[in-house]
């Protein structure tokens, strides 16, 4: 199944929809030293093996981390090839000075945002949707 590519869909359709709990982004050296199944993702960069992985878990496991972030999905299935989304809704936030940080996966774009802009980045998205 291939994902939605015309840009006016995407937007449409994106459904914000804010995942329960809270965030961090931890770097790790030795990523053979955390269970796979706590790890929302990681990504490989070549000073360390970057996590992300819920606060608890990773307060349980002492790891160290500056931004705790709250997670929207866009419930919409993007294709990987589809252009302008990203930035459509990234600068949309940057507007109401809501940072984020965009993951895509093979289904869905999620958005991660400071844990205090939640609900506010929630309420940006919908209205862009609706607006478009």
């Amino acid at each position: 199944m291939t994902g939605e590519t015309n840009i006016a869909e995407l937007i449409k359709g994106m459904t914000p929809e804010l995942n329960i709990g809270e965030y961090v982004f931890c770097t790790v050296k030795n990523v053979s030293t955390i269970n796979r199944n706590d790890t929302i993702c990681e990504f490989k960069e070549k000073e360390g093996t970057t996590i992300v992985i819920e606060r608890k878990k990773a307060d349980e496991l002492q790891l160290t981390y500056d931004f705790i972030a709250s997670w929207i999905s866009l419930m919409i299935h993007s294709s990987l090839n589809a252009v302008g989304l990203t930035a459509i809704f990234s600068t949309e936030l940057a507007k109401y000075n809501i940072s984020c940080n965009v993951i895509a996966g093979y289904y869905h774009d999620h958005i991660f945002v400071d844990k205090k802009d939640a609900k506010r980045a929630i309420q940006v998205l919908t209205d862009l949707s609706q607006t478009k």
